[in-house]
């Protein structure tokens, strides 16, 4: 069976080691939103062993971290689902009080419209800096 997080990066590659990558998921309504991807197909957390599981934690934790820094939004939401996609990966969701789900989660109906958003300048490089700062070192 084909794999997407497998066949493709899943988005605007951030960052990468031997057991995960970040990516960034290029949504127009949600700037900043990312996914931390297990390199090698998971469909489960207890298919990956304790050295992995604990790197793809630690890039979560980076990853909103990250996004709490540069983006200053009123939340951050974190899920992992693979429902529709079976592979191990972690949504890391910026979210603010006027997007269009705000504050139900991003899969709910919009409950109002809202202008897409833009990345603001620069900011993909210091989300980008600021994940491999996080994750420097073993």
């Amino acid at each position: 069976m084909a794999c997407e997080l497998c066949d493709g990066p899943g988005g605007d590659l951030l960052w990468q080691d031997d057991v995960c990558r970040v990516v960034l998921v290029g949504d127009p309504q949600i700037p900043g939103f990312a996914r931390v991807v297990v390199g090698r197909h998971a469909a489960e957390l207890t298919d990956l062993d304790e050295r992995e599981c604990a790197r793809v934690m630690r890039a979560v934790f980076a990853v909103e971290e990250a996004l709490r820094a540069v983006l200053a939004p009123h939340k951050v939401n974190v899920a992992s689902l693979g429902n529709v996609t079976p592979h191990v990966h972690w949504h890391v969701i910026p979210r603010w009080r006027d997007d269009p789900w705000f504050p139900d989660p991003i899969w709910a109906p919009p409950r109002r419209d809202a202008a897409p958003r833009a990345l603001p300048d620069g900011a993909r490089e210091q989300l980008a800096r600021r994940i491999a700062d996080g994750l420097a070192g073993p």
